[in-house]
């Protein structure tokens, strides 16, 4: 692959890794759960999650997804449902009180776990790989191009999720942000009750 080609399609996994949405929301209640660990696990699983999505992409069976109705709407709904499942445990959280750790704890293994459901039922990324990483697949591409487009999608997801959960967990931010905990819990989890609504409404516009 030409590096320019491979440049382009760089900008194109940092952009789609860096706008919000509840991969952020999640790394960040991770982080502000459980500190720098589990924080740094949900962004490694989530980076797995999109390198499998690339994955099925350049093997051509993310577009087959799409074109069978039944299986994305499952998806779609599966993806939509855990969304509004995390939205609500957070609002349950900040009602707990800024500084009730039972409230708010959690685990690497916790973290790693919803850091892949999160990217897994996140039917948006399907749309997002087909729509513009499949631009840089053609049909005689070699095996070795391939790899190298999931895992420049994966590597970069990862990265850019791991800078965000180490500046989150440094000594003078983290505390700050558990310190007003309870209010970062409720705007996470409306946010990902928004983005439920808005998973479950886009297919239906």
């Amino acid at each position: 692959m030409p590096f320019s080609l491979w440049l382009s399609l760089a900008v194109v996994c940092a952009m789609g890794a860096m706008s919000p949405g509840p991969s952020l929301a999640l790394v960040l209640r991770h982080t502000l759960g459980g500190g720098r660990a589990p924080g740094v696990a949900a962004a490694l699983a989530h980076a797995l999650g999109v390198g499998f999505y690339a994955l099925l992409t350049v093997w051509g069976l993310g577009a087959l997804i799409v074109r069978v109705p039944p299986l994305y709407q499952a998806i779609t709904w599966a993806g939509a449902a855990y969304l509004a499942w995390l939205g609500i445990r957070a609002l349950r959280a900040g009602r707990a009180g800024a500084l009730e750790a039972a409230g708010l704890a959690t685990s690497r293994r916790q973290a790693a776990r919803e850091g892949m459901l999160v990217a897994l039922g996140n039917p948006k990324l399907i749309l997002f790989f087909i729509a513009l990483l499949s631009q840089f697949v053609t049909p005689d591409m070699s095996l070795a191009a391939k790899a190298v487009i999931v895992l420049t999608a994966m590597l970069i997801d990862g990265a850019w999720y791991v800078l965000v959960a180490l500046g989150l967990s440094h000594s003078r931010v983290l505390p700050w942000l558990q310190h007003r905990s309870h209010w970062i819990n409720r705007i996470t989890g409306v946010l990902l009750l928004a983005l439920a609504l808005r998973v479950v409404a886009g297919p239906l516009a």
